[in-house]
């Protein structure tokens, strides 16, 4: 029997209690004390429902390693296999989807295209993935993360505006909850991604941190304080469309001049490359063996990415003071072109000992972006 939700969320200390133990376990009571400030008597008192309903379990004790430390302890840990996750992050063209268990561990994972970007194929699309990855845990799987570029309400369950779906005000949770029957968490993909590298990679035990994505879009995730910034409108985070060229630069589709984005996404880059090559019909492959065969004109052209996405990065650095920031997505494909671009301009750009913000390069597979959605899910559930 799943533990109620009105119980698991039932306090503050409970919430901090479960995260500790999810993002460091196995992790003995007077260790989770020590991280959260909570008392000894407050974290049995938060850990005790869920270990009684399998959410948490005790392991055998060990001997404490500082002198003087008191009895033996029982580390907490989580029980991975006590409920199942759907991620699905949505792209233009196909859907990757993935089943994680509480730890954000990947158990399957699968890829199945759209038969159409319009919001009711999607959805269908969404329901048979969903279908597939649960064969035999529908038992155990009660929640799907769905993550999506763009203006995402989280809390609101709609994308408010995707450019490369073309969706505006898409009530995007009822609807896969109507056809999956799936308790539905959305989320911005690049945010979704940041919540799964807070939880389960660069951002442990970082209270700030940033991951900046470069590919078909340019993106940011914050977290300031142990928590993902939204912002008033749900929206923070967008450096892709700070202006770094704006009186000159080329237009975005956000419809402002000027932005990182309009300089250096793949559109854009694939774009200015057809320009500089006089060819119609490069796409961004070509541009990328073009500019390492030493194509002049097309270098030229990421290495203003390069810059525009370095000056992008320091705005977002002197404004937030991040302690790290992590690179990722899949224009790193061609980051060998504009690597020291983005670090040169950065450095110049980055205000006083901001400059020594380390720039942290990650791949990702897709299946990451996808885990992260279903990151989101166990936040919603556990986190509030």
């Amino acid at each position: 029997m799943l533990l109620n939700r009105a119980v698991l969320l039932a306090s503050p200390a409970a919430n901090l209690v479960f995260t500790t133990v999810l993002t460091r376990g196995p992790v003995a009571r007077p260790e989770i004390a020590r991280i959260t400030g909570l008392s000894s008597a407050a974290v049995t008192k938060a850990a005790k429902p869920m270990i009684e309903a399998g959410y948490l379990e005790e392991l055998p004790q060990v001997e404490r390693t500082v002198e003087g430390a008191g009895r033996p302890a029982h580390p907490l840990a989580v029980c991975a296999d006590r409920e199942f996750f759907v991620g699905v992050k949505v792209t233009a063209d196909e859907l990757i989807g993935v089943v994680t268990d509480l730890k954000a561990e990947v158990r399957s994972a699968h890829r199945r295209p759209v038969t159409g970007r319009a919001v009711e194929q999607v959805v269908e699309d969404i329901s048979a993935l969903v279908s597939e990855l649960t064969s035999g845990l529908a038992q155990r799987t009660h929640h799907i993360g769905v993550s999506v570029s763009g203006d995402v309400d989280r809390s609101g369950g709609r994308v408010r505006y995707s450019p490369f779906l073309g969706w505006r005000d898409v009530p995007l949770a009822e609807l896969v909850g109507q056809a999956t029957g799936l308790t539905v968490t959305i989320e911005n993909d690049v945010k979704a991604l940041t919540v799964a590298e807070q939880w389960f990679g660069e951002g442990v035990g970082a209270d700030s941190f940033a991951l900046a994505t470069v590919g078909v879009g340019i993106g940011c995730g914050l977290v300031v304080g142990g928590r993902l910034v939204a912002g008033g409108f749900g929206v923070a985070g967008e450096i892709g469309h700070i202006p770094v060229a704006a009186g000159e630069g080329p237009d975005c589709h956000c419809g402002a001049r000027g932005c990182v984005e309009a300089i250096a996404s793949e559109a854009a880059i694939v774009t200015r490359a057809r320009e500089a090559a006089s060819d119609p019909a490069l796409d961004m492959a070509g541009a990328i063996d073009r500019a390492h065969s030493g194509d002049t004109a097309v270098r030229a052209v990421f290495a203003e990415a390069g810059q525009a996405i370095g000056l992008g990065l320091a705005a977002m650095v002197n404004l937030v003071g991040p302690e790290r920031v992590v690179v990722t997505g899949e224009g790193l494909a061609a980051y060998d072109l504009f690597e020291d671009q983005i670090r040169t301009a950065f450095t110049r750009q980055a205000f006083g000992a901001a400059a020594r913000c380390p720039l942290v390069v990650r791949p990702l597979p897709w299946e990451e972006w996808a885990r992260g959605a279903a990151a989101v899910s166990v936040q919603s559930l556990f986190a509030g």
